[in-house]
């Protein structure tokens, strides 16, 4: 069955502005529990924008799905992630001024350091996904790694429209076949939405998609189960339609 990551970093982000206690995302993920989520995103990054120590060390005693943190491969990180041993870490690039993630890691460009850090967390125990763009020689480098995912960066088909978003459906699709030939489980998420998940919720051997920022938009209107339990029904029919 097709697996719904829900990203709860924007729930700490409102905390953050104000320095307090709440919302709490501790809260968010419980609730996003209750409306059928698969799996618990958080991303904790370098400057402690939103997420906190604090968070990641509660959400592994409590959260009673998979746990996917999301981090760099910093040395104080990847130590926190080995000591609280989340079920899933998925590395991703990250630049202080950015305001998300902008493009996949560059595993090419970064072999040796990525490899040590993907050594550490698979010998406690963590199941290590790499956050990439879908090109071929990213994920030929991720297939040596011998890392248990791919996660690709759907960032783009989400800004696009038209024909130019089918070019990029279909480069999504071709990434995906790669990923699955070379031994690896198929992820995506970026940028996704109630209106253009479909899609890629159907290419073939989909495995999780990480949604949070429309889910938790739509849930400043409704409630965070009842959005989560919408974006969870789209992908029961994404996949009842493939």
């Amino acid at each position: 069955m097709l697996e719904l990551g829900v990203n709860i970093d924007h729930v700490a982000t409102i905390r953050q502005a104000r320095k307090t206690y709440e919302p709490d995302p501790v809260t968010a993920a419980a609730m996003a529990e209750i409306g059928g989520a698969d799996c618990i995103t958080v991303h904790l990054r370098e400057d402690r924008r939103h997420i906190i120590d604090r968070d990641v060390r509660i959400l592994t005693d409590t959260v009673n799905i998979k746990l996917n943190l999301e981090m760099s491969i910093a040395d104080d990180i990847v130590n926190l992630a080995c000591e609280t041993k989340p079920n899933q870490a998925t590395l991703v690039p990250e630049k202080r001024e950015e305001v998300t993630t902008e493009g996949g890691l560059d595993v090419v460009g970064n072999y040796s350091n990525i490899e040590s850090v993907v050594k550490r967390l698979q010998d406690a125990g963590i199941s290590v996904s790499l956050f990439l763009d879908p090109e071929e020689a990213q994920i030929s480098a991720a297939s040596e790694l011998q890392v248990d995912a791919v996660e690709l960066h759907t960032g783009q088909y989400a800004l696009t429209s038209g024909d130019e978003r089918q070019h990029c459906l279909q480069e999504l699709i071709a990434s995906g076949k790669q990923i699955v030939e070379n031994g690896m489980t198929l992820h995506a998420g970026h940028g996704l939405n109630y209106q253009n998940v479909i899609p890629v919720a159907q290419i073939e051997n989909m495995v999780e998609l990480n949604i949070g920022h429309s889910i938790i938009a739509r849930a400043v209107f409704i409630g965070l189960t009842q959005a989560v339990r919408e974006m969870k029904d789209l992908l029961v029919i994404a996949e009842s339609r493939s």
